[in-house]
């Protein structure tokens, strides 16, 4: 049986992770920060299965910034893959707090290479890329060998990840690879996150519970997919015998303004009679398009997107109208 450890595991990704990692047969360790709020929802189902808990999923309390409870999960765990999901993931609060983002992200990274590059037998690693490595995009489309040109705190610290992943690879030998992924998306999303700020909000509008939705520039083109989708793209990522980096995308961009559009529509409405544009929400130095070209993952790894724009906006309304 082989061995998983996952940090983030609490998070969309990582709980997407976690079922299709238990399915396929693994023994899943999940690396959980201990705080007050316990926000585990995303997992609960699966760590209160007296039938998976305990058994093929088990969570350790530790921080990533706690070098000793790390390299004692380690020890105990030997794990055959590593998949690194935790971190600051808001690109907007990483201008506010970017001393802290350096510190989750950058470190944190670094930090678990060497943990992992002290072990007898060092894992295959995956580390969660993103596409604000490139920022101020030189090509419309983005490859692989897209130049870096990140316009965030948060763009800077994943470039950095990449780049020191690949150092990893080349320099000690190691089993390293970046998965860049572009926007996705699901109904596990956080809050938080505009794509449900906006689901959410039209569904509180047409039961009558609000009345305003408040948002940025709407403007922005990104490449949405489906997290699940991604998230088995992470898994065969780390089934090449050889490491490399791979983008996950769509390879198709919308406007900001179609996924309000299209949300607002689900629940009969019309989003211009609700929607207010308020300046603090506009995110300084923000990219107006990103889209990445996925052909060398769909090439080599066999991976492509399931669900179109129109079909992960309908399921992210669904599983809200549910509630």
């Amino acid at each position: 049986m082989l061995v998983a450890l996952i940090t983030g595991i609490t998070g969309q990704d990582g709980s997407y992770l976690t079922e299709l990692l238990l399915e396929k047969g693994y023994s899943v360790h999940g690396i959980v920060r201990r705080s007050s709020s316990m926000n585990r929802w995303r997992i609960d189902h699966l760590a209160q299965d007296e039938s998976i808990y305990g058994k093929s999923l088990f969570l350790h309390y530790a921080d990533l910034s706690d070098d000793a409870s790390l390299r004692r999960i380690f020890s105990k765990v030997h794990p055959d893959e590593v998949y690194h999901l935790a971190g600051q993931s808001h690109v907007a609060l990483s201008f506010e707090i970017p001393e802290l983002t350096t510190h989750e992200i950058a470190n944190a990274t670094l930090k678990l290479l060497e943990i992992c590059r002290d072990q007898a037998k060092p894992p295959k690693i995956y580390l969660a890329g993103s596409s604000e490595i490139f920022g101020h995009a030189q090509e419309s489309i983005q490859t692989e060998e897209t130049q870096f040109n990140p316009s965030s705190p948060y763009g800077v610290c994943k470039a950095f990840c990449v780049q020191m992943g690949n150092v990893y690879r080349s320099g000690y030998g190691m089993h390293v690879s970046n998965g860049i992924l572009y926007n996705h998306e699901s109904p596990r999303r956080g809050e938080n996150f505009v794509t449900q700020k906006i689901v959410r909000g039209a569904a509180s509008i047409a039961q009558g519970k609000s009345d305003r939705l408040e948002l940025g520039n709407l403007d922005i083109e990104r490449d949405w997919g489906y997290a699940p989708d991604y998230v088995h793209g992470m898994w065969m990522i780390l089934q090449q015998e050889q490491a490399d980096d791979y983008i996950l995308a769509t390879g198709k961009t919308h406007k900001l303004s179609d996924f309000l559009q299209l949300s607002f529509e689900y629940f009969g409405l019309d989003h211009q009679k609700h929607i207010r544009i308020n300046p603090k929400f506009v995110r300084p130095n923000e990219p107006v398009q990103l889209c990445g070209d996925s052909s060398k993952a769909q090439n080599i790894l066999g991976w492509k997107p399931s669900l179109s724009f129109t079909e992960l906006i309908h399921e992210m309304c669904e599983a809200v109208s549910q509630k």
